[in-house]
C-alpha cells in the first residue's frame, strides 16, 4: 500500500495531500508496524509506528479542512 502510494504519487497521479494517498499510508504503516511488532522487529516498530502517526495525523487534518468547507458551504 506504502509503495503503491509512493509510486502513483511520483508518477503524478495521485496528490500527497490527497486522503487516499494519506490513508494508503496509514493502512499500510500499520499493517506493518503490527507485522514488526509480532516478529519483535523493534526498529520497524519505531519506523513504522511514526510513519502510522503522521499517517494520521495527515488524515485527521484532511477531515478537519473538509469538514471547515463543508461548514463554509452551508453558511
Amino acid at each position: 500500500m506504502i509503495l503503491g502510494a509512493f509510486c502513483f504519487a511520483q508518477l503524478r497521479g495521485l496528490d500527497q495531500r490527497s486522503f487516499t494517498y494519506l490513508l494508503l499510508n496509514l493502512v499500510g504503516s500499520a499493517i506493518l508496524a503490527v507485522l514488526a511488532l509480532q516478529g519483535r522487529q523493534w526498529g520497524f516498530v519505531l519506523l513504522e509506528g511514526v510513519w502510522a502517526i503522521v499517517s494520521f495525523g495527515g488524515v485527521l487534518s484532511r477531515l478537519r479542512e473538509r469538514n471547515q468547507a463543508v461548514t463554509r458551504e452551508h453558511s
